[in-house]
């Protein structure tokens, strides 16, 4: 079963939901947050990245960072900006891209149902990372940056969201992005009942962004629970916001390479070498490829085709099997020199969102020698890795639209 919990949320007032939800943290240097900051003085990423009013000697792990993101949280409480609803509530919470909708619940679930694996991951996490999160959210205590997770199909939640998305929505704005915000407040005890009782049904749930807000959870309940031994198990500490969408509503994009050099090589050795696995194939203009296993290359002004051999990779392995996997393992690594993608800083990760337009400008300047556009990985390979235990390849799904920080706060209080 998944465990879903009602919440008393901290949100914006409808009039200032435009004005407050921002992107999230880590989609954003501080110089861009700080850009973003000077239109918009009461963007919530001076809570959710307060290191944006500090000058670049100040860490963004300071103990200052995270209390000026607490001082900044409780002045948009007092302010009036955000208000907090006087009983538990679950949340509906669409997004609208280019015609496409995708509608969540927004609510806590289980730290233990992460723990036990219940809620199911498939990445590693950075060990400064979860502590960051974590020692953001004691600070400020609360959790102000929602995961995103999915669930596999279910008609009965299907029906219950379709119903409470025909009545009006109580915040409803278009970002600056042109994506569409759509929030709607479930307090009734009939709905939340009906919530409960259909998720309760559902196996299992999936990350699909938030790794680190995830783990982050679970750390400030270890840390909690070491401090109050005898605290009931319903305590607020004991769960984490999350926002579930069907599995069928989500898309991913593309997440591409580029590569500072080439190795030692010239472009006609690297296309020599890559005929080991693939075919190859000069093409006129950019390439965004339209199946699986196929990848565009960028370098010296042309754009090259790669289709992988079959025998170049195991079909039935749920992790070699993905693209971005596919190509480290039979270009970036023996072609290009790069082992750990994660670490080497010869490689860099462009999201789909940017297109190939944005691959060229990056060659084109001289920064970097080299760009690979991919095949978006889909929602059916992301859950069997999960099934599986597997972790994805690094920076193998980009996912848009993204959640706006800010929309919905869980306090660590009743």
């Amino acid at each position: 079963m998944a465990i879903v919990k009602q919440f008393r949320g901290l949100r914006p007032q409808s009039e200032f939901a435009s004005e407050v939800a921002s992107p999230p943290y880590d989609v954003l240097s501080a110089i861009e947050a700080r850009e973003i900051v000077k239109n918009k003085p009461n963007s919530f990423l001076r809570v959710n990245k307060a290191e944006l009013e500090f000058d670049d000697s100040v860490s963004s792990y300071s103990e200052k960072v995270y209390q000026r993101g607490k001082e900044n949280l409780q002045n948009f409480w007092k302010n009036g900006l955000l208000v907090r609803d006087e009983n538990p509530c679950f949340y509906l919470y669409r997004l609208t891209m280019n015609g496409k909708s995708q509608t969540g619940l927004a609510t806590l679930t289980s730290v233990a149902e992460y723990d036990n694996g219940k809620i199911k991951k498939h990445e590693h996490t950075r060990p400064e990372k979860v502590n960051d999160r974590a020692n953001h959210i004691l600070h400020l205590g609360a959790q102000v940056g929602p995961v995103f997770s999915t669930f596999h199909e279910n008609a009965e939640v299907n029906a219950i969201f379709s119903k409470i998305s025909s009545t009006q929505a109580e915040t409803d704005f278009i970002a600056d992005d042109g994506v569409r915000h759509e929030f709607w407040v479930i307090d009734g005890e009939t709905q939340i009942q009906e919530i409960e009782d259909a998720f309760a049904k559902i196996p299992a749930l999936y990350i699909a962004d938030g790794h680190h807000r995830s783990q982050a959870a679970s750390e400030v309940c270890q840390r909690l629970t070491a401090k109050n031994p005898n605290c009931k198990s319903d305590a607020i500490h004991n769960y984490f916001l999350n926002v579930l969408f069907s599995e069928h509503e989500l898309d991913i994009l593309p997440y591409n390479r580029v590569v500072r050099d080439l190795n030692g090589h010239s472009l006609d050795g690297i296309l020599e070498q890559a005929k080991i696995d693939f075919t190859i194939e000069k093409v006129d203009s950019a390439i965004n490829p339209e199946n699986s296993h196929s990848f565009g290359i960028y370098c010296e002004n042309q754009w090259f085709l790669l289709k992988s051999k079959d025998d170049s990779f195991d079909k039935n392995d749920p992790v070699g099997s993905i693209d971005a996997a596919i190509l480290g393992a039979n270009f970036i690594e023996p072609i290009l020199g790069i082992s750990d993608p994660k670490t080497d800083k010869r490689i860099n990760f462009v999201g789909g969102i940017r297109g190939t337009a944005e691959l060229e400008k990056l060659i084109d300047s001289g920064e970097y020698k080299i760009a690979f556009s991919l095949f978006a990985t889909t929602i059916s390979q992301l859950l069997n890795v999960a099934d599986a235990g597997e972790v994805m390849p690094p920076k193998s799904t980009w996912f848009e639209p993204k959640l706006r920080s800010g929309m919905i706060v869980n306090l660590l209080e009743n």
